[in-house]
C-alpha cells in the first residue's frame, strides 16, 4: 500500500525577502542611487528640503488658507477674467498682435524725453494726411463699435 508523502510547508517571512532585496539594491542600481543621492544633496544645498517638511507639517492649514481665498468672489471674478483673456489672446490673429506691439515700441519706447508741447490744432488736421493714420482710427472706430455694441447687449438697451 503506498505511504502518504510528507509535506511540510516551510513559514515564509516576508521581512527575509526584503532584506535579501535591499541587500542586493546597491548592486544592482547602483548608479539611480548615486543620482538620487546627488539631487538630495542640491534639494537640501538651496534649502528645498526644509521648505518641503514646513509645508507637510503645516499642509491642512495651507490647503485650508487656499480654499477660502479661492472661494472669495474676487478670486472667482479673477478666474473668469483669466479664461476670457486666454480666449482673447487666442483669436487675436498674432500678426495684428505684433504690430501693436511694434507700434506701442516704437511710440512709447523711442523717446527718451516725453513730448512737451502738444501739437497744434492745423498739424493735427494736417497728420490726416497720412492713410496710415486714418486706417488705424478706423480700427479703432470699429474696435470702439464692437464694445459699445456689446455693451449694448449686456446692458440689454434699446438703440
Amino acid at each position: 500500500m503506498a505511504r502518504p508523502i510528507s509535506f511540510e510547508v516551510v513559514p515564509r517571512d516576508p521581512r527575509d525577502e526584503l532584506r535579501r532585496k535591499l541587500e542586493a539594491a546597491p548592486a544592482e542600481h547602483a548608479e539611480a542611487l548615486l543620482e538620487s543621492y546627488e539631487l538630495l544633496q542640491e534639494l537640501h544645498d538651496k534649502g528645498l528640503l526644509q521648505l518641503l517638511r514646513g509645508a507637510l507639517s503645516a499642509g491642512s492649514h495651507i490647503v485650508e488658507t487656499t480654499v477660502e481665498a479661492a472661494r472669495t468672489d474676487e478670486s472667482i471674478r479673477a478666474a473668469r477674467n483669466a479664461i476670457v483673456l486666454t480666449k482673447m489672446l487666442g483669436a487675436i490673429n498674432p500678426e495684428i498682435l505684433e504690430g501693436i506691439a511694434v507700434a506701442a515700441a516704437d511710440t512709447l519706447g523711442s523717446y527718451k524725453k516725453p513730448v512737451i508741447e502738444p501739437p497744434g490744432l492745423l498739424s493735427l488736421l494736417g497728420q490726416f494726411r497720412h492713410k496710415e493714420l486714418r486706417r488705424s482710427i478706423a480700427l479703432i472706430n470699429r474696435f470702439l463699435e464692437s464694445l459699445g455694441n456689446q455693451i449694448c447687449q449686456q446692458a440689454r438697451c434699446k438703440e
